[in-house]
C-alpha cells in the first residue's frame, strides 16, 4: 500500500521541481516521459490541476509492479477497461520476464506514447493510457466511447423521395456514411487538426482520379494555414478559406446529407468534414449549384426540370417583388391599368407613410417574425410565426398603417424566399432585397436596374476556389447547360461539370437511353 499512499501524498516541492524542469524546454509538452512513475504522475497532476474529470487510477500489475491508468470520465469505455484491462493485469502472474504486460491485453488498438504531448493528445481523444514504473513509455488503448446523436433526417434538407439519413457531430460516423456510398479505394481522406485548444479534426475528402490535383492542393493549403485557438463548427473554416470574405454570397456549399456530399465527390469536388459539426463544406460551388435540390435528381427529369424553373421564377420574385411595387407605385403609375390603379389609390389614401417606408416596415417585421419562429421551440415556433403574421398584418391594415396590397406583396415575397433550397443562399437574397427597395424608392425602375447591374457585376467577378461563380453561363459552357436550366434525364447526363470534372470528364458511356438495348423481345 506504500505506492498508493505515495501517489496521494506527492509533495508540493516535487511537483514544483518537475514543472520547472519541464518549463525549461521551449515546449514543455514535448519533453520525454520519465522512467520514474512518480515524476510522470507529478507532471500529469500539475497539467490537469482542477480537472475533476481526469482520473489517475493506481493499480499493481501482477500484484507487484506499480502502474497507473489515466483517462477522462465520459470519453473512455469504462466497462471494457474494467473487464479487459484492469482485471487481467491485476490478476495475471507474469512469471516469465520476457512477457510484457501489453501482450496480455485483448485490445486491438494499442499505441506507444513517448512524450507528454503524445500522452495528452491520446487522453484528450478518450484513449486511456497505462504508465508503468521503470518504463519511459506509456501505452494508449483505443477504448474511446462517448454519447453521440443517432442518425436522423436533416430538418433543413428534407425530401419527399430520397435517403432519410444525415450527418451527425461524430467524425467516424460521417466518414463511414460516405464510405458506404463510395465503395472504392479512390475515396481519399486527409486529416488535419486545427485549434490550439480544441485540436479539432478536419478531414479533406476527395475522389482520386476525379478531383483536380490543383484543387486538392489549394483546399489543403488554405485549411492547413489556419491558426486559431479553437474550431467549434464548420462555419469557422468556411469564413477562413473563402475567396471573397466581404461578399454576401456563400462561396462554399454546405450540406447535412451524405448523398449530396457523395454526389459532389463524384463530380470532382472536395468535401470538408469538421468534427463536432453535422454540416460539411463542398468546394468549389456555383450560384446554380446553390439553387439545386437533391430531390431534383431523384424525381423523373420532367418533374425535376419543372420544379427547377418554378424555383428560378420565385427567386426573382423574392428579390424584386417589393422593389418593383415601390418603384411602380411611387414613380411609374402610368404602367398600372386604370382599374387596378384606382384600387391601389383607394387602399393607400389613408396610409400616412410613403410606399418605401411601408415596404421596409413590413419586410423588417416579417423577417423578425421568421427569425423568432426559428429560435422558439419547435412546438410553438411555427404557430407563433403564422399567428403573429396574421394578427400583425390584420391589425396594421385595420389601423391604416399599411395597405392591403403591400401585405400581399410581402407575404408572396416571404413564400418565394422559402423556395431557395440552401439557407445560406436564401439569406443572401433576403439581405439584397433591402438595398434594392431603397434604390427603388429613390430612383424608381432606374434604381432597380442599377442595383441589378451591380449585383451581376459582383457575381461575374466572384470566384470559388478559382471557379467562376456564374459558371456555366459566364463563361458560357453549353455542354453543362443540361444540368442548369433543365435537369436532363440521367441517360443524357454522361459528362461531369467541366469546371471541376476536367480530369475525368465522362461518367458513363453513351447509349444508355431506355429502349435502345432491350435484348430479347417479350415472348
Amino acid at each position: 500500500m506504500s505506492f498508493f499512499r505515495k501517489l496521494m501524498k506527492l509533495s508540493v516541492n516535487q511537483r514544483s521541481s518537475t514543472v520547472v524542469n519541464a518549463s525549461a524546454d521551449p515546449n514543455p509538452h514535448l519533453v520525454l516521459l520519465s522512467s520514474s512513475l512518480d515524476a510522470n504522475i507529478a507532471v500529469l497532476q500539475s497539467i490537469y490541476e482542477d480537472c475533476s474529470d481526469v482520473v489517475i487510477h493506481p493499480f499493481l500489475i501482477g500484484g507487484k509492479t506499480n502502474a497507473v491508468l489515466v483517462y477522462i470520465e465520459g470519453l473512455s469505455n469504462l466497462e471494457i477497461i474494467d473487464q479487459h484491462v484492469l482485471l487481467p493485469l491485476m490478476n495475471e502472474n507474469f512469471e516469465e520476464d520476457h512477457i510484457h504486460f501489453t501482450e496480455k491485453l485483448t485490445v486491438s488498438q494499442k499505441l506507444v506514447v513517448t512524450t507528454i504531448s503524445e500522452l495528452i493528445a491520446q487522453i484528450s481523444i478518450g484513449y486511456p493510457v497505462i504508465l508503468v514504473d521503470n518504463e519511459s513509455t506509456g501505452t494508449a488503448l483505443g477504448l474511446a466511447k462517448w454519447d453521440k446523436r443517432s442518425i436522423e433526417e436533416p430538418a433543413a434538407e428534407s425530401v419527399i423521395r430520397g435517403p432519410r439519413e444525415g450527418f451527425t457531430e461524430t467524425m467516424t460516423v460521417n466518414t463511414s456514411m460516405l464510405r458506404r456510398r463510395l465503395k472504392s479505394p479512390q475515396f481519399k481522406t486527409k486529416l488535419i487538426k486545427i485549434g490550439r485548444y480544441t485540436q479539432t479534426k478536419v478531414i479533406i475528402a476527395y475522389m482520386e482520379g476525379l478531383a483536380e490535383p490543383g484543387l486538392i492542393e489549394e483546399v489543403t493549403k488554405r485549411v492547413s494555414r489556419i491558426e486559431i485557438d479553437g474550431v467549434l463548427e464548420s462555419g469557422y473554416i468556411e469564413e477562413l478559406i473563402e475567396d471573397n470574405p466581404l461578399s454576401p454570397f456563400p462561396q462554399l456549399s454546405t450540406t447535412e446529407r451524405p448523398d449530396v456530399a457523395a454526389s459532389s465527390l463524384l463530380e470532382g469536388r472536395v468535401v470538408i468534414l469538421v468534427e463536432g459539426s453535422p454540416f460539411t463544406l463542398i468546394a468549389p460551388t456555383t450560384l446554380f449549384a446553390l439553387l439545386q435540390s437533391p430531390e431534383d435528381y431523384y424525381q423523373r427529369f420532367i418533374i425535376g426540370s419543372a420544379i427547377r424553373w418554378l424555383r428560378y421564377l420565385f427567386l426573382g420574385i423574392s428579390l424584386l417583388a417589393p422593389s418593383l411595387y415601390v418603384a411602380i407605385v411611387t414613380f411609374h403609375q402610368e404602367m398600372i391599368p386604370t382599374h387596378l390603379l384606382l384600387t391601389l389609390a383607394k387602399s393607400r389614401e389613408e396610409i400616412p407613410f410613403p410606399a418605401l417606408v411601408e415596404a421596409l416596415l413590413m419586410e423588417v417585421t416579417f423577417e423578425a417574425l421568421r427569425e423568432a419562429g426559428v429560435r422558439l421551440p419547435k412546438q410553438v415556433g411555427a404557430a407563433v410565426s403564422i399567428v403573429g403574421a396574421l394578427v400583425i398584418g390584420q391589425a396594421a391594415t385595420a389601423a391604416g398603417l399599411v395597405s392591403a396590397p403591400m401585405v400581399m406583396v410581402v407575404a408572396i415575397t416571404g413564400i418565394a424566399s422559402f423556395m431557395i433550397p440552401h439557407y445560406s443562399a436564401g439569406i443572401s437574397f433576403r439581405l439584397l432585397r433591402f438595398p434594392l427597395m431603397i434604390l427603388a424608392g429613390m430612383l424608381g425602375l432606374l434604381g432597380i436596374m442599377m442595383g441589378i447591374i451591380v449585383i451581376y457585376i459582383h457575381l461575374c467577378s466572384l470566384r470559388s476556389f478559382g471557379i467562376p461563380y456564374l459558371s456555366p453561363l459566364a463563361p458560357m459552357k453549353g455542354r453543362d447547360w443540361k444540368d442548369v436550366l433543365l435537369r436532363v434525364p440521367w441517360w443524357m447526363m454522361d459528362s461531369r461539370p467541366s469546371p471541376v470534372g476536367k480530369r475525368n470528364p465522362y461518367r458513363q458511356p453513351p447509349g444508355q437511353k431506355p429502349g435502345t438495348n432491350r435484348g430479347n423481345e417479350d415472348m
